[in-house]
C-alpha cells in the first residue's frame, strides 16, 4: 500500500510540476498524459514489481523540462529515484543537435532500468507521430525523427522485448502515417 501512495504522490508531482506544458501535437494534451504513459509502460513492462522505477517515469522530464532540483526528487522520493530521473536527463545546455547525438552515442550506457525508462519514453514520443502533429512538423521532419528514436532505441535493446516490440511496432505505424494513402 505504501508504494501505491507514493506512485500517486509523485503523479500529483508530476502533474503539479508540469502544470502549464502542452504534449506535441495538435491535441496540445496536457503534459501530464505523456508522463503518465511512460509510466504506464514501465509499469505495465515490469509488472509493477519496481515502484522506484515508475516513480522515475513518472518523473523522468522534471529536472529536464521543469528545472526541478535534483536534491529536491531525492528529498520527496528517494535517492534511488532521483539518480534514475537523473540518468535520463538531457543537458538542456547543448544545442538539440547534440543532445540527439549524445543520446544515440549514450543510450547502451544506461543502466538496464534507464533503459526502460528511456525505450517506454520513445514509444510515448514516436506514438505522437502517429497521432498527428502541428502543420511545423514536415514529413521529412517526422520521419529523420522517427529514423533517430530507432537510433537510439539500438543501445537500450536486450533489457525488455515486450517494450522493444511495442516500439518497433509503433515506429512501424508512424512510418505509415506519413505515406500517402493509396
Amino acid at each position: 500500500m505504501e508504494d501505491l501512495i507514493r506512485v500517486l504522490k509523485a503523479a500529483h508531482a508530476a502533474a503539479s510540476w508540469h502544470v502549464h506544458q502542452k504534449k506535441k501535437g495538435v491535441a496540445q494534451e496536457p503534459y501530464i498524459n505523456h508522463l503518465l504513459e511512460v509510466a504506464a509502460l514501465v509499469a505495465d513492462a515490469t509488472e509493477g514489481r519496481d515502484p522506484d522505477l515508475v516513480i522515475a517515469a513518472l518523473l523522468h522530464d522534471a529536472i529536464e523540462d521543469q528545472e526541478v532540483p535534483r536534491p529536491m526528487i531525492a528529498e520527496e522520493f528517494g535517492e534511488d529515484v532521483a539518480r534514475l530521473v537523473e540518468e535520463v536527463t538531457d543537458d538542456m545546455s547543448l544545442p538539440d543537435e547534440e543532445r540527439k547525438r549524445l543520446q544515440v552515442e549514450q543510450a547502451a550506457k544506461k543502466s538496464d532500468r534507464a533503459k526502460i525508462i528511456k525505450l517506454a519514453d520513445k514509444i510515448s514520443n514516436v506514438r505522437v507521430i502517429s497521432a498527428g502533429l502541428g502543420p511545423d512538423w514536415s514529413v521529412k521532419r517526422r520521419l529523420n525523427y522517427i529514423s533517430w528514436a530507432r537510433d537510439v532505441v539500438v543501445g537500450l535493446r536486450g533489457i525488455n522485448a515486450q517494450l522493444e516490440q511495442e516500439f518497433d511496432w509503433v515506429a512501424e505505424e508512424a512510418e505509415q502515417s506519413v505515406k500517402p494513402k493509396s
